[in-house]
């Protein structure tokens, strides 16, 4: 099997399972309790905390708390976030995001949305636009989940402070951690990253914070992660997470500039049948369409031929089309047909001919019976 859905999730890294596996076992004690073996899993938990902060920012200015997953670290942010007047996203955001920003209606405070460029990255003009005195939240997401586009987050962040210091700037790093070279910026003041998107585990990610900023808790409780998300933290998948980053973030540099040559070559490998929609941005995002298909039906067909694809965001998979890729301004018959293929470290060189294959394969099969 040619497992090329790897924006939803991956395939959890052995080693960094068998490394953490110590924590559902002999160390299974509690990490606030006040024993030995508490101690001994409390460490390992700040090690942690420490190791994955410090791949992406300054532990003197940010910290990281974590969560069940980014779904849970882009709502406290966005519903802790922005307390007042409006708040400004990119039409682009993952679910978690946006609606979490429809949300924000019923608790008073209004939810503006920017325009997206053909790329799927923001029109920031129109973003900064909306932008105004009564501001509280301005969100843009560091990789589009289901184009690749990069938005440049760091300038966004500056222009945003310029034209309201008072408004906070969050980003969703969910495709970004892991993948792409950065450091956290004094502008940037709330990221979200995930544990299996890099080889993780799935319900575990992390919430980063300035540490100057005064931000409400979003889970209430016995007062873990200091008092900002509460609950007994999960260990093993926590541990995991640290492991798996360690192994991406060795070699970040090196799988980028592979896998953009592997894109590059899978997009040219392509017959004329497909639309390439996504040239540039993350290499681990190539998003594609065939005019007059249908995703979910050639997404059978490849599985078929033992090629997996996604057909945009898992977390909107139920809808016939991506309301990202329709922002993007596409019309229907790319809308029908569109096939993301994200790729992972793991991704051979093997694996892009034998995918470009099939994928042509499926192509003429379908135009043939249309």
């Amino acid at each position: 099997m040619i497992y090329f859905d790897n924006a939803a999730t991956t395939r959890p890294d052995g080693a960094a399972f068998d490394k953490a596996a110590q924590y559902t076992r002999e160390n299974f004690f509690n990490p606030s309790a006040s024993y030995g073996g508490g101690f001994l899993v409390h460490g390992a938990l700040e090690e942690a905390r420490s190791a994955l902060l410090s791949h992406v920012a300054d532990p003197a200015k940010f910290a990281l708390y974590f969560t069940s997953g980014g779904t849970e670290a882009d709502n406290h942010a966005v519903l802790c976030g922005a307390r007042r007047g409006n708040a400004v996203a990119s039409a682009g955001e993952h679910a978690a995001v946006e609606r979490a920003f429809n949300e924000l209606k019923n608790r008073g405070v209004e939810p503006r949305f920017a325009p997206l460029n053909r790329d799927g990255s923001v029109d920031t003009d129109r973003l900064l636009s909306l932008v105004d005195g009564q501001t509280s939240l301005v969100s843009v997401m560091h990789v589009n989940n289901e184009t690749g586009a990069v938005n440049d987050v760091a300038a966004i962040a500056r222009a945003v402070k310029k034209k309201n210091p008072r408004t906070l700037f969050m980003s969703d790093g969910v495709q970004a951690y892991g993948k792409l070279a950065f450091r956290l910026t004094d502008e940037i003041d709330l990221y979200t990253v995930s544990a299996h998107k890099i080889g993780g585990l799935k319900g575990t990610g992390a919430l980063i914070k300035r540490k100057s900023l005064a931000l409400p808790p979003f889970v209430h409780g016995g007062g873990q992660e200091g008092g900002m998300r509460s609950g007994t933290e999960n260990i093993f998948g926590i541990l995991d997470f640290r492991y798996a980053a360690e192994k991406k973030f060795a070699s970040l540099g090196a799988d980028g500039v592979r896998l953009a040559e592997y894109k590059k070559r899978l997009a040219s490998a392509l017959s004329a049948r497909y639309t390439v929609l996504s040239s540039e941005g993350s290499p681990y995002i190539l998003t594609v369409s065939l005019e007059g298909g249908r995703g979910e039906v050639l997404q059978r067909m490849l599985w078929d031929r033992g090629v997996v694809v996604g057909t945009g965001s898992a977390c909107s998979s139920k809808h016939r089309h991506s309301r990202v890729i329709a922002a993007c301004g596409y019309g229907e018959k790319i809308l029908d047909g569109v096939l993301r293929i994200s790729f992972s470290a793991e991704t051979t060189e093997e694996e892009i001919g034998r995918a470009a294959v099939a994928l042509d394969e499926v192509a003429r099969e379908f135009t043939d019976k249309v």
